[in-house]
Parts: structure tokens; C-alpha cells; sequence
């Protein structure tokens, strides 16, 4: 009962906050004054003036597409670069070495798309200047991108007639400025106060209460505590939806995760402004009904797949009895402080969004518990999804659910007064079709090459799931894992790159192409055969369309995965 409970707490929290923060950041992303804009404005002011910026000045969709290319692949270069050259840089207390080659690539590659897939120990690999200079800023740069994106695909249903979609240097800043920099700062300082590190210090070395031996039999009586900033990457690793960890093991680490408050405010954070976003939406369209249903049929689904992944875990491994334990509630990988409730539900919300940090161990889950975030995963990260490309994502679904409710009926179909025809729904389709045709070509590639079983830790349908967990992460900019599959080899890293560039800039180019063609549409007024997609039906309508698309694509895959495992489960239970 107290899992049930803290899941309906976090909810009505969330449903909650989302009026209030929606609404100021539709007054941010349409320049509009704010209660920060005094305090703030001047910093705004500041970034134009020294990078010669015009405010006023608008562009079409592709001179805001090569913004958004050209400043990710500056960031590439720089995060890549510090990674590499670490060793002889200051803030390195622990003397760590230059970042493998393969590595760095991916490691750059995977902040810049707001991934943060992470095949590396962070406490044991980044010095404290590698997690703040270049992972830390891309944790707002490329957060800040999908959320001016989001701001242009909103301008390209609002306009009228032009081909003007907005700045995209502007949208970066005001996003950065007014609403994840403040967000952050608050958040930060909550989770000092609550015990998180936040400091310059070497690890420091405590004395072991009972001594060990290491592997060659060598006593051990001392460890290693490693420290650092380490509140101020937290705060927007889950503000951003970015999941990078500061440590190895993510937010199941005591530092990164200290307190029962510490774990509610940062699964809190992972949906907070993406589910806030479809109110900017209707705001800025100017019909908030229209955000609701997006916003009502995201929490429809995602309740959905939380029931039963907390059911699971609950329910655990029936074969634990004949090991002679008296429950079969599946602890395994998950922190005896946070519970089973509290890790099924944030492992349902970084899924849902794409996030990808972690307060257990995904392998560790039951058979059925581990499905639900493969599953999410596959929907294509739009059920709240990453900070604007969630709702920008979802956007494309409804674009298909309206055409598909016109062929219906014989007429063409409307979205928010624009016609959708052939080239949107081209663009529409290639937003959806590309994610899973990385995921599955990635997967496929990696057995074929003979890459994939040794980096599997487990054998068979486990071992599969964990490879498909890993690619359909790197292909949907999650970042999660399995936890059990080796990803930091030179092949892996090299060929989740290219997925998650792929998955980030593929998307990201029709989505504009789409922005573009429909500011260019006049308003047609609504008819007596226009399908209203501000109700019920609608909502059903576009539920129905994104279950239809994550079954078509991923339900093959997952019956030799965690279905099977499944299977096995109950059969061996039986003996």
C-alpha cells in the first residue's frame, strides 16, 4: 500500500505543477516579461551583445536547422577535446588519464544529443573539470536545443503565411536562462542541504570497520570515497532529462541520491517540465485545450505501463520460494532505502521521458518489470518524453492520428487549423520510422559482426534483452542500461555514435522541415467535418496510434527477449 500511495503522491505533485510552470515558460519562449526578467534580463542582454545577436531578427526552418548542426558539432569538438586532453588540465584530484579515443567520441557524441549514454565509470574516468566544462554545460546546452525546437514546431502551427519559425539563438538562450539555470540553482541547493556534495576536495580515504582482501588475496583495510561537484550536475542531469551520473552507478549512489526527499524531488524533476510543456503548448497556440489532450493522453500511457512495472517487482521471481526465501518480492539491484515501489516508478519515468538515469539496476528487474522501459523506450521517448523533443514528438503522432482519422472519413485532415498533406505526413513518418530502423539495424548489426556476446553478462533471452535495451537506448536518446552489457568497447562506442547522432539530428531536421511547410499554411477555419482534437475521441484516437506504432515495431523484438525470460520464469516455478 505505501508504494501505491507514494506513485499517487507523485502524480497529483506533478499534475500540480504543471499549470504554473507551463505557463511561464510560454511568456519566456515567447519573450514576454516574467518575475525573473528583472532579475535576469540583463544576463539575456549580455549573451546578445557579445555573441551579435538580433533578438528581432526570424529565420526559415533551414538556417534554423544549420544553427542547431553547426553549434552541436561545436560542442562535439569541445567535449571530445577537454576529454582528451584531462590529464594535464587543473581539477583532476584523482589524476585521471586522457579518455580513451573510441570513448571519447561516444561519451561527446551522447551529451551533445541529450542521451548521456554513459559506457564509463564517472568517478573513475572524468576529472571534476571534464564533468563540469564539458558534460555538466552540455547537460543545459543540449537540453536548451530541444527545447527551442519545440518552441519552433509550436510557431510553425501558429503562423500564418510566412516562413519565419523563430531564432534559434534566441530560443537557446532564453530557455537556458530563464527556465533551466534558475530551476537548477534551486534545485542545487535543496540537495546540498539534504546531504549531496557539492566541492573542490580530494577523494578522501576512510578506514575500513572490517578488512577484506582484494582478488590476489591482498588485504584491503582502506577505501577510496570519491567526492565532488556533484549537486550541481544532479540538478540538471534530471531538469534537463539528460540521466548522465556523476557516479558509476547513477542515482542509486548514496551521494547522488541521499534521502528519501532527494529521490522524490529528483524522479520529479525527470517529467516536470516535459509534462509542463504541453501547457506551453496550448499557451502559445492560444488554446490550452489543445495542450491538456496532450498532456492527458501522455499520463494515460504512462499510468499504463507504471501499474504493472510496479506490480512485477512486487510480485518478483515465483522461484524464490524454492530457494527458501519467504517472499518472492524482487529486491535484487535495487536500494533497500528507496524500496521497490519508488525504483519501478522512476525506472517507468526515465524511460517514459528520455532521461536515462537510474535508482536500480534495470537488469536486475523481473522479466515482465524489465519489458515496460524496453517498451517505453520504443514508443519513440514521447510519453512526456526529453525536454522539448517529447512534446515535439508526440506532436508528430497526433499529425498521423489526424490523417489517419481523414482517410476515415474522405476529407483532409486538419491539425490546429492547418491542413496536414502529402509532405507533412512524409516528414511526420520519417520522425517516427527512423528511430526504429536505427534500433533494430543497430542490434542486428552487433550479433551479425560478432559483437554482441561478449558483452553480454548473461546468456540467451537475458542476454538479448540486454543488447536491445542498449541500442533502442542509444537509438532513442535515452541513456539507460541494462547494467549488465559491456558497451565500452571500440565497436559499440563507435557505432552508438552514429545511432545516437542519427537518432538526435535525423528527427530533428524533418521535425523543422514540417515546422517550416505548415507557417507557410493559412488557417483554415474549422468545419462541420473538422475533427476536434481538443476531446475524448481524440485523445483515445491518438493513444490508440501510439500503441499501434510501439507494437508494430518492438513486440517482435521483445518476444526473444524479456517474453521469453518470462516464460522460462513461470516453467521453471512449475517444476
Amino acid at each position: 500500500m505505501r508504494d501505491w500511495m507514494q506513485v499517487v503522491l507523485y502524480m497529483v505533485v506533478l499534475i500540480l505543477l504543471v499549470k504554473p510552470l507551463g505557463g511561464f515558460m510560454a511568456k519566456v519562449m515567447d519573450g514576454q516579461k516574467t518575475m525573473l526578467t528583472p532579475i535576469l534580463g540583463w544576463l539575456e542582454r549580455l549573451i546578445y551583445r557579445l555573441s551579435g545577436v538580433n533578438p528581432e531578427e526570424e529565420t526559415a526552418w533551414k538556417p534554423y536547422a544549420i544553427a542547431v548542426l553547426v553549434f552541436s558539432l561545436i560542442g562535439v569538438v569541445v567535449v571530445y577535446t577537454i576529454q582528451r586532453l584531462q590529464a594535464p588540465l587543473p581539477l583532476n584530484p584523482a589524476g585521471e588519464s586522457a579518455v580513451e579515443q573510441t570513448s571519447s567520441m561516444n561519451t561527446a557524441i551522447s551529451f551533445i544529443t541529450n542521451t548521456d549514454w554513459q559506457g564509463y565509470g564517472g568517478e573513475s574516468t572524468m576529472s571534476y573539470l571534464t564533468q563540469m566544462l564539458a558534460l555538466t554545460v552540455q547537460n543545459f546546452l543540449s537540453a536548451a536545443t530541444g527545447i527551442a525546437v519545440m518552441a519552433a514546431v509550436i510557431r510553425g502551427f501558429r503562423s500564418r503565411q510566412t516562413d519565419k519559425i523563430g531564432n534559434f539563438w534566441v530560443d537557446l538562450t532564453r530557455s537556458t536562462v530563464y527556465i533551466l539555470l534558475p530551476l537548477s540553482v534551486v534545485l542545487a541547493v535543496v540537495l546540498v542541504q539534504q546531504g549531496m556534495p557539492q566541492t573542490f576536495n580530494n577523494y578522501q580515504t576512510a578506514n575500513l570497520t572490517q578488512a577484506t582482501v582484494d582478488a590476489t588475496g591482498k588485504a584491503v583495510t582502506t577505501q577510496s570515497l570519491a567526492f565532488g561537484p556533484v549537486a550541481s550536475q544532479v540538478a540538471i542531469k534530471q531538469l534537463g532529462t539528460n540521466g548522465g551520473g556523476f557516479f558509476n552507478v547513477n542515482s542509486a549512489h548514496p551521494y547522488e541520491n541521499p534521502t528519501p526527499l532527494t529521490n522524490f524531488l529528483e524522479c520529479l524533476s525527470i517529467l516536470l517540465i516535459p509534462a509542463a510543456l504541453c501547457y506551453t503548448f496550448g499557451e502559445m497556440v492560444k488554446d490550452r485545450r489543445q495542450g491538456w489532450a496532450i498532456f492527458a493522453a501522455m499520463t494515460v500511457i504512462f499510468v499504463i505501463y507504471l501499474v504493472p512495472c510496479v506490480w512485477s517487482e512486487q510480485a518478483g521471481n515465483p522461484m524464490f520460494h524454492q530457494l527458501g526465501l519467504s517472499t518472492t518480492a524482487n529486491w535484487e539491484g535495487k536500494d533497500v532505502r528507496i524500496g521497490i515501489g519508488d525504483s519501478a516508478l522512476w525506472a517507468t519515468a526515465t524511460t517514459a521521458a528520455s532521461n536515462g538515469s537510474v535508482n536500480a539496476m534495470h537488469d536486475s528487474f523481473t522479466p515482465m518489470g524489465g519489458l515496460i522501459p524496453l517498451f517505453l523506450l520504443n514508443l519513440g521517448e514521447v510519453i512526456y518524453g526529453g525536454v522539448g523533443c517529447g512534446l515535439y514528438g508526440m506532436l508528430m503522432f497526433a499529425v498521423v492520428t489526424v490523417f489517419i482519422a481523414g482517410l476515415m472519413v474522405g476529407r483532409t485532415p486538419e491539425y490546429l487549423g492547418k491542413k496536414i498533406e502529402a509532405y507533412e505526413m512524409k516528414m511526420a513518418s520519417l520522425f517516427i520510422l527512423i528511430p526504429c530502423c536505427l534500433v533494430k539495424l543497430g542490434s542486428a548489426l552487433a550479433i551479425i559482426v560478432n559483437q554482441a556476446s561478449s558483452s553480454m553478462s548473461n546468456p540467451g533471452a537475458h542476454g538479448f534483452s540486454q543488447l536491445l535495451y542498449a541500442y533502442s537506448s542509444m537509438g532513442n536518446n535515452n541513456g539507460s542500461a541494462f547494467a549488465g552489457f559491456n558497451a565500452n568497447v571500440p565497436y559499440h562506442n563507435l557505432a552508438g555514435a552514429v545511432i545516437m547522432w542519427m537518432s538526435r539530428f535525423w528527427l530533428i531536421i524533418p521535425v523543422l522541415a514540417l515546422a517550416g511547410s505548415l507557417a507557410k499554411k493559412k488557417i483554415v477555419p474549422a468545419g462541420a467535418g473538422t475533427l476536434p482534437t481538443d476531446n475524448t475521441l481524440f485523445v483515445g484516437l491518438l493513444i490508440s496510434v501510439v500503441f499501434i506504432v510501439g507494437a508494430l515495431t518492438i513486440i517482435p523484438a521483445l518476444a526473444l527477449g524479456p517474453v521469453v525470460e518470462h516464460l522460462q520464469m513461470i516453467a521453471g516455478a512449475l517444476k
